[in-house]
């Protein structure tokens, strides 16, 4: 596989771009993809067999499982990282290694109906509090702790809809790959 084929394998929906300003229009859009993402992902899976389950979207990349599982925490991270912003001032958040976490024996393991449960219930909360967020909250920020990059609540909104979209097309390039 050349190197064309394997970036887009990676990224096929290419990377986030943030855009200059943020529309209302804009995060409304993020945030009914980030509402959607549940049930989308649940679709998807529906699906699959266990064997289906366990098979990477790419070479030498996660299996569908492990995606579920880290989108699972992942967003979980995303919505603590939202509710430090909104109570501290610019909090450097805690990292975690998620190629780690993706390979830990629940993530690599455990039936997917945990982690769209888990997601389900966190979208449905983070939706709700975005939902009732004022502009002035959503420039709230806080600091990543490895890059010293300040992003704002309105930023994270987007690159976590990106992220969502990211992992689906991940799961939905395999499908098709894979005649599924």
């Amino acid at each position: 596989m050349n190197d064309a084929s394997s970036e887009r394998l990676r990224y096929p929906i290419g990377h986030f771009h943030k855009p200059e300003s943020i529309s209302d229009r804009k995060l409304q859009d993020w945030i009914a993809e980030l509402e959607a993402l549940p049930t989308r992902l649940r679709d998807l899976a529906a699906q699959l067999s266990e064997s289906q389950l366990d098979t990477p979207y790419r070479p030498g990349g996660w299996t569908v499982r492990q995606v579920i599982h880290h989108l699972s925490d992942s967003h979980h991270h995303s919505y603590t990282r939202f509710k430090w912003a909104l109570t501290e001032d610019q909090p450097v958040i805690k990292a975690y290694l998620q190629d780690g976490w993706a390979d830990l024996f629940d993530a690599r393991t455990a039936p997917v109906s945990l982690s769209l449960d888990h997601l389900q219930a966190v979208h449905a909360k983070l939706v709700y509090l975005l939902r009732g967020l004022s502009r002035a909250e959503l420039k709230r920020a806080f600091v990543h702790p490895e890059t010293g990059s300040v992003t704002t609540l309105e930023e994270n909104v987007g690159r976590y809809a990106w992220h969502s979209n990211h992992h689906l097309a991940h799961i939905s390039g395999l499908l098709e790959r894979m005649g599924w």
